[in-house]
């Protein structure tokens, strides 16, 4: 089934793509393991996805552990793209690859200190908070680029672009507004030249929405549901 699941959702980038004159092999699918198990993911691995997303660090760690138990196992790049405290951020650093969910300086503080402790420079997204929502985690779009000009003068962090969740539309048109103020943000900090480098990645787009989000600039989607079900 998940085999099956991953070939709709390549047809279904690939149709979008098409219609936007973009390539397929620009969007990273990200699939998100929360809640999955070992065989899951190896599953989706032998499918050709080996970036896998968790929400919790204590859950990817046993996950990370388990895979480099396997003998022979896929090259599995593991992303935090659940909220991250900052006590949690040692063990992060360990496992993953990429963490989507940086949303505060503080947060960011803490993570290149730990990135120093074991000599890696991590690879982050700043996450911003599109919608205003009060529940949501993420910074204010108005203070991004003062952040990411902050965090992007630690030693040990790389801002590899930017994150953000759209709300929980009833069609997925609605979401559009969301991912396309966090693509003219990006261009907006690009454009300031506040990080010294180009922010290249827009994480931005889940089961119910990501061809939308690929419309709108997306180049890495978080899906869980449509690939594992449900």
């Amino acid at each position: 089934m998940i085999k099956e699941n991953i070939l709709k959702i390549r047809e279904r980038i690939l149709s979008i793509c098409s219609k936007s004159g973009r390539e397929p092999s620009q969007v990273t699918i990200v699939a998100v393991s929360k809640t999955r198990t070992i065989e899951q993911i190896e599953e989706a691995a032998a499918s050709g996805i080996n970036e896998i997303g968790e929400n919790k660090v204590q859950e990817a760690l046993l996950k990370y552990k388990k895979f480099a138990d396997i003998s022979g196992a896929w090259r599995i790049k593991w992303h935090m793209v659940g909220h991250l405290q900052t006590n949690k951020a040692r063990e992060a650093v360990e496992v993953f690859t990429l963490i989507h969910s940086v949303d505060s300086l503080h947060l960011a503080l803490a993570i290149d200190k730990e990135a120093a402790r074991i000599k890696k420079v991590q690879d982050i997204l700043v996450e911003v908070n599109t919608s205003g929502e009060a529940a949501k985690f993420g910074i204010k779009p108005d203070e991004a680029v003062e952040v990411v000009k902050e965090i992007a003068k630690l030693k040990n962090i790389r801002i590899e672009g930017l994150m953000t969740i759209a709300p929980v539309v009833n069609n997925p048109e609605e979401a559009r507004p969301y991912f396309r103020r966090l693509k003219d943000l990006r261009d907006k900090i690009n454009q300031s030249g506040v990080a010294g480098y180009e922010l290249r990645v827009l994480s931005m787009g889940m089961t119910d929405d990501f061809e939308a989000a690929i419309e709108e600039g997306s180049n890495m989607v978080r899906i869980g549901r449509a690939i594992f079900g449900g």
